[in-house]
């Protein structure tokens, strides 16, 4: 019998779960299908929320020739025997026939370069899907001929939706008399993965097998517990480790941030997705409290472009002991936050005058640029005047923390804004 997972994959956009940003109704991606005239795209996203359920759905609403390769498996050569056959299909076909490519970021750059003469000229239409961030995987030139379409984890209502549906709909659920009681250890299990949902909701309705099938937190738990590795079919644990990886480092452990980095190369993870997790680590949780760490990440992504494993583990380790080893400091971050919450809330406020630009003679008698002072014409190269619109002058978005570096900063800015800051 098949999984769970697979006996309810949606066969049409009205089946599918999730994604309303793309997919629901006049969303642009569901307009684009729904339209039969679709251009090649790139999915980006994490497993479970349906990359390729969505290109089994267009390739069966299209009714294209449609190819399928995995870039795990798949070699230049295969490529290319993909592309001979779109061609001459195209001799009895008009419309282009529908390539897609499951985790495209593992194509190395030979093999990427082998697809884009056939998506420039419309050999044929490519799909790709991506847990990766398509920027940095992904070739700049095939980048700039396909639309990327950001797909994103299930929120809560979507997978209590989805759970709901199982249990009225599929054929082996439908016959037990299931009832979700609590469903916090469910959602936190799932992680917005709906194939991980689905996974632990089997795993759950078969370790019971008479009566009433009750679903609550400590069974979920208990049955993760003692198969853990029900809720992730290929037993990478991808997500989690990375995520404990994450947590070491942002925790002072470097012990543990050592065990976990270890436990990711031994896994066969990819050096870069660990090296450009530590350059946003030194960014987010270090930040101001040891700017050098952004310094040293960064280096550490750059080497491990010029070195594979085994030597690259040498760079990966020194900077993650660094980071995690570093004073810690989310004040340039919570500032982003305040400061993006704070535009969402108030809008285009007008620019002060004094502040804008006048590069022209009507902008100078219009005031532009009038009554600004430049700041290296006085004393310590710093004087007193506004630069926040008058709606939201008084706002203090950044809130230096008690460390080191920034208390040596907040003690110059006290000297320089006296108190008009809060510092």
């Amino acid at each position: 019998m098949l999984p769970l997972a697979e006996r309810l994959r949606p066969k049409n956009l009205d089946g599918f779960f999730g994604q309303k940003h793309l997919l629901g109704e006049s969303a642009v991606l569901r307009c684009m299908i729904e339209s039969g005239n679709i251009s090649s795209f790139i999915l980006w996203g994490p497993p479970g929320v349906g990359k390729t359920t969505l290109a089994k759905i267009i390739a069966n609403r299209l009714e294209r020739p449609f190819y399928t390769l995995s870039a795990v498996t798949s070699g230049v050569k295969d490529v290319r025997e993909v592309i001979d056959k779109a061609k001459q299909s195209r001799f009895f076909n008009n419309v282009s026939p529908i390539l897609f490519i499951d985790e495209i970021h593992r194509f190395n750059k030979s093999q990427q370069d082998s697809l884009l003469g056939a998506v420039e000229n419309g050999t044929f239409i490519l799909i790709g899907a991506t847990t990766e961030n398509p920027s940095f995987e992904v070739i700049t030139p095939l980048l700039s001929r396909c639309q990327v379409y950001v797909f994103k984890s299930l929120d809560k209502s979507d997978l209590l939706e989805l759970a709901d549906f199982a249990i009225k709909n599929d054929t082996e659920l439908k016959k037990r008399d299931i009832e979700i009681v609590e469903n916090e250890a469910l959602l936190r299990f799932s992680g917005g993965d709906a194939r991980k949902l689905l996974n632990i909701l089997e795993l759950v309705a078969n370790a019971q097998s008479d009566g009433k099938i009750i679903i609550d937190n400590q069974i979920v738990t208990e049955r993760l517990q003692q198969n853990p590795m029900a809720y992730d079919k290929d037993g990478e644990m991808h997500y989690d480790i990375i995520s404990a990886f994450i947590k070491s480092v942002r925790g002072s452990d470097a012990d543990a941030t050592l065990y976990w980095l270890a436990r990711m190369i031994e896994g066969g993870e990819d050096a870069k997705f660990i090296a450009r997790r530590m350059v946003i680590l030194a960014a987010e949780d270090i930040g101001l409290a040891n700017p050098n760490a952004l310094l040293l990440a960064n280096a550490c992504f750059d080497v491990i472009h010029k070195i594979g494993f085994p030597e690259a583990r040498i760079p990966l380790a020194e900077t993650a002991v660094y980071l995690a080893t570093s004073a810690k400091s989310n004040s340039a971050y919570m500032g982003i936050e305040n400061a993006l919450e704070l535009v969402r809330k108030t809008g285009n406020l007008p620019v002060p005058l004094h502040l804008r630009n006048a590069p022209t003679k009507l902008m100078k008698e219009l005031n532009y640029g009038k009554n600004y002072k430049y700041s290296h014409d006085f004393e310590n190269n710093f004087v007193q005047q506004q630069f926040l619109p008058d709606e939201v002058k008084n706002a203090q978005l950044w809130q230096p923390q008690k460390n080191a570096a920034e208390q040596r900063t907040t003690e110059h800015l006290r000297n320089l804004w006296k108190e008009t800051k809060n510092y």
